[in-house]
C-alpha cells in the first residue's frame, strides 16, 4: 500500500494513493485510520513529504562499491547523525544551498519509516513488525560546513537538506531494493542494497539499545558510491523502484 500527504487549498491531508487516484483517510496512519469517499486525481493536489518525522536519524559510509569490498568483520560501532524535522521538503520541492557554500553533495537513499515503539530489541529478533514502510529519501549535505573534528550536524542541517517521498511504501522487500540516482539526466548512482554494510535489521537493534525508535521516526539507510557535489540549476532525481522518483531542483 502507498501511503501520501498532500495539500489542496491550503490544506494538509493523508491518503492512499492507487494508480493515479488518491483516496482521503482519517485517522492515525499509525493506529487506527479508515478511508473515507473523498478522491483526487493525483494532478489535482501537491505531494508533500510523506511523512512529517519526529526524528531523522541517518547512518554514515554504509555501502561498499562492490560485494567483495564488505568488511570481514561486523562493525561494532556504526557512525549515526541527527537531522532537523525543519530539513524536510518534499518530493518536487526546491533544495535551497545554504548561503555559505557554492554546492552541496546529494545522496540518494532508502529511509525507512518506524511505525512501532521501539526499545531495547536483541541480536536475531524480528525487526519486520516495527516498520511501517519505506520511502525515497535524499541525504543533501554540506560538507564544507563540517566541524574540522569530525562533526557532521551542521552540513546535514540547513533547511531542504532531506527531500522524501513520494510515498510511503508499506509492500517492500528492503533487500531486494536498486537505488538509483541521476543528475540532469546523466546516472550517477545505481546500487544494489545487498551492498549496505550494516543492514537495516541491524541498525534498527544497534539503534533500539541506545534509545527509544517511535512512530514516523525516519532512519536513512546510507548512500551508494556514486554521490557527486551539484550546484544552483542542476536537478537530482532519486529513485527507487515501487516507491517512485524524488525530483529536486538545486537553487542558491
Amino acid at each position: 500500500m502507498k501511503f501520501v500527504r498532500y495539500s489542496l487549498d491550503n490544506q494538509v491531508f493523508q491518503g492512499v494513493l492507487e494508480k493515479d487516484l488518491i483516496t482521503q483517510i482519517s485517522g492515525d496512519l499509525f493506529t487506527i485510520w479508515n478511508k473515507t469517499n473523498v478522491i483526487y486525481q493525483l494532478n489535482e493536489v501537491k505531494l508533500l513529504a510523506p511523512v512529517l518525522p519526529k526524528q531523522i536519524i541517518g547512518i554514515g559510509a554504509n555501502y561498499v562499491a562492490i560485494e567483495g569490498e564488505r568488511p570481514i568483520e561486523p562493525v561494532q560501532h556504526p557512525v549515526f547523525f541527527f537531522k532537523p524535522v525543519s530539513s524536510v521538503i518534499g518530493p518536487t520541492d526546491n533544495i535551497v544551498i545554504p548561503k555559505q557554500v557554492e554546492q552541496v553533495k546529494f545522496e540518494a537513499e532508502l529511509a525507512v519509516v518506524i511505525g512501532k515503539e521501539i526499545k531495547n530489541l536483541q541480536a536475531g529478533d524480528d525487526v519486520a513488525p516495527y516498520i511501517f514502510g519505506y520511502t525515497v529519501a535524499n541525504d543533501v549535505t554540506a560538507p564544507d560546513l563540517f566541524h574540522s573534528d569530525g562533526h557532521w550536524t551542521i552540513g546535514k542541517a540547513f533547511d531542504t537538506c532531506t527531500p522524501l517521498g513520494p510515498v510511503i511504501e508499506t509492500d517492500l522487500d528492503w533487500r531486494n531494493v536498486r537505488i538509483v540516482a541521476s543528475v540532469d539526466g546523466v546516472r550517477k548512482q545505481d546500487s544494489p542494497t545487498e551492498f549496505m554494510i550494516v543492514s537495516i535489521p541491524e541498525m534498527i537493534i544497534y539503534l533500539s539499545q541506545v534509545m527509544t525508535l517511535n512512530p514516523g521516526d525516519v532512519l536513512l539507510t546510507g548512500s551508494p558510491v556514486g554521490a557527486e557535489m551539484v550546484g544552483p540549476g542542476s536537478a537530482v532525481d532519486c529513485s527507487i523502484k515501487k516507491v517512485g522518483t524524488l525530483h529536486n531542483k538545486v537553487i542558491s
